[in-house]
This record gives structure tokens, C-alpha cells and sequence, in this order.
């Protein structure tokens, strides 16, 4: 079995949606991508810091509901 991040929510699992008030867990800038691994920890990202992190998400399994935006 390959763990792939996804752009999508699981089906029958729908993320809530973002909003203005979520920020990322690393830099409170506002968060584009929400990604939540195997253990059901979320975390929350701006588009630079998922792109900085997605490989080590992938390699854990994580699941992402979102798609970084570029401005």
C-alpha cells in the first residue's frame, strides 16, 4: 500500500472547512491546507510551509484536505 497525500477529503470524512481564523501551526499566517496524519493529530499550514513540509507528510501517511494558493 502507497500513502499518497491527497488534495481531497476521504469520502464519508469531510474536513470542515477553513476559515479567515485558521492559522498556521508554524508561522500564524492564514492556513490554506489542513493535513491530518494516521493518528488523528490535525495541523494546520500556509501554503509555504506545506510545500516545505509535504514530503514528510506523505512519507507518514497524512491525510490534506486543501491546496496551497498562490499570491
Amino acid at each position: 500500500m502507497t500513502n499518497t497525500v491527497t488534495s481531497e477529503a476521504p469520502a464519508g470524512d469531510a474536513f470542515a472547512p477553513l476559515t479567515a481564523s485558521d492559522r498556521c501551526d508554524r508561522c500564524s499566517a492564514a492556513a490554506q491546507v489542513r493535513a491530518v496524519l494516521p493518528s488523528g493529530f490535525e495541523l494546520l499550514f500556509c501554503g509555504h510551509h506545506f510545500t516545505e513540509h509535504r514530503a514528510k507528510l506523505e512519507a507518514q501517511g497524512a491525510t490534506v484536505a486543501g491546496e496551497p494558493v498562490s499570491v
